[in-house]
């Protein structure tokens, strides 16, 4: 079968389809037939050799996928460690869904890695509660989303406006803020030319938000932490500036506030996080609130220029890989 294969660490260019040997699955797994793979930054991480835990090269990339139960044709959209971006794969039942009716299959390339993400994000900060008592709050909730016009960004606008949340945004882009408002954003900031820190303080008149979810890394990180109100939550699920998170833990102090590591690697293996999440989630799917944004599909030997194009912040939405 063909794959798309890191030759070697580096950026973009390392990356070629090549053929490789067919995966044999086993008692407890299936075999999917893939006809669509999600780009993700961990992706790029993995090509560089930055991920953690990752594999050395040659390997099979990829972590997110849209395809057809080979034994049935059931349509299934799923997850998986590493080695998603290939025309057949075996993975765990319980690491893939149904493709709601009516979605494509980029669509549901598109779904896996971004909605739970954002959803355990809300959750982890203490918006969304398996118990229910987010429906019965005294106040509105406020949160900050970077690179808001992104693939999690845009899944976590859309969960943010069920959820009844008010949203600040940030992205270098007026378009892809215009087009997150259209999903519900309420507060679009252009990094360029506004400093979000100082937005918000002016906004909230010095109050702060409840949470900020950082994907950003380097000085945003402690930035971000600067924007919370008392016993705020800072949600960290990246480092895309390539820089380590830079955190003053006196802010901590100061702030009462908390930070907490998402990383869908490992929650992806706890069913008792990821049931729930999905039961809310395909709820909502079912209701027609939630859609996959997606601003790209491309060929599939186009995976350079798929990375390529989220390395240079091009994308809005979701870039998916058309097999």
């Amino acid at each position: 079968m063909k794959a798309i294969v890191a030759t070697r660490i580096g950026g973009p260019e390392s990356l070629e389809v090549r053929d490789v040997p067919g995966p044999e699955p086993k008692s407890s797994q299936i075999l999917i037939n893939t006809e669509a793979c999600g780009v993700n930054f961990a992706d790029i991480l993995m090509t560089q050799g930055s991920y953690a835990g990752g594999p050395k090269p040659p390997f099979v990339t990829g972590r997110e996928f849209a395809g057809r139960l080979l034994a049935t044709g059931e349509r299934l959209m799923g997850y998986v460690q590493g080695g998603a971006f290939a025309e057949r794969i075996v993975t765990r039942r319980d690491f893939v869904w149904p493709i709601p009716d009516g979605w494509t299959m980029p669509e549901g390339a598109a779904f896996p890695v971004n909605y739970f993400t954002a959803f355990f994000a809300y959750w982890w900060s203490g918006i969304w509660s398996p118990d229910g008592k987010w429906q019965q709050r005294e106040r509105t909730p406020s949160v900050l989303i970077h690179a808001v016009a992104g693939g999690v960004g845009t899944a976590a606008v859309q969960i943010g406006k069920l959820l009844g949340v008010e949203m600040y945004g940030t992205s270098s882009s007026d378009e892809k803020l215009a087009r997150a408002q259209r999903l519900g954003l309420q507060h679009p900031i252009n990094y360029k030319n506004r400093d979000y820190e100082e937005y918000i303080r002016e906004a909230t008149n010095a109050e702060g938000i409840d949470a900020a979810f950082d994907m950003l890394g380097g000085e945003h990180t402690g930035k971000s932490m600067r924007c919370l109100k008392f016993r705020g939550h800072l949600i960290t699920y990246g480092s895309a500036t390539g820089v380590p998170h830079k955190v003053d833990i006196r802010t901590l102090y100061s702030q009462n506030c908390s930070v907490d590591g998402l990383w869908l690697s490992q929650l992806s293996l706890h069913q008792e996080y990821m049931q729930p999440a999905w039961e809310q989630l395909s709820s909502w799917i079912a209701e027609g609130h939630l859609r996959p944004q997606v601003g790209h599909v491309l060929p599939f030997e186009k995976a350079g220029e798929a990375l390529r194009l989220m390395l240079e912040r091009k994308n809005y939405g979701k870039i998916v890989l058309k097999v």
